[in-house]
């Protein structure tokens, strides 16, 4: 029963957050380029004033898979390499901490690459 609970969890931060990204796309004539650098941005300065990580540990993925969650480990991994390498960790942590993701992305993307052939217009 738990794990329904997590799920539950995770669906509705998730969702809510592809939600107002919905609302954004559709009410505004932002881009969707604009969009997805707002919820990074948001992401980090929501870590940083210490409200995204209770959202992190009630959620779990359903605030760590969006973008959001994305500007979240950025921020959390500047945050550990200050820490321990000082000022130099402002140039190291976000990539040190998100280089799994950004793998990952490159990585499916190629892939996508060679199954999908768009077509010209």
């Amino acid at each position: 029963m738990e794990i329904i609970i997590d799920l539950l969890k995770a669906f509705a931060v998730g969702g809510g957050i592809c939600l107002v990204g919905q609302i954004l796309i559709d009410a505004t004539k932002l881009t969707p380029g604009r969009i997805l650098v707002m919820f990074v941005v948001a992401g980090v300065i929501l870590t940083a004033l210490g409200i995204y990580e209770p959202l992190v540990e009630w959620s779990g993925a359903g605030a760590t898979v969006p973008l959001t969650g994305f500007g979240f480990t950025m921020a959390k991994g500047i945050e550990k390499a200050i820490a321990e390498q000082g000022i130099r960790g402002i140039l190291t942590g976000a990539l040190t901490a998100s280089s799994a993701g950004i793998t990952a992305a490159i990585l499916c993307g190629i892939i996508a690459s060679f199954i999908a052939r768009p077509k010209e217009k």
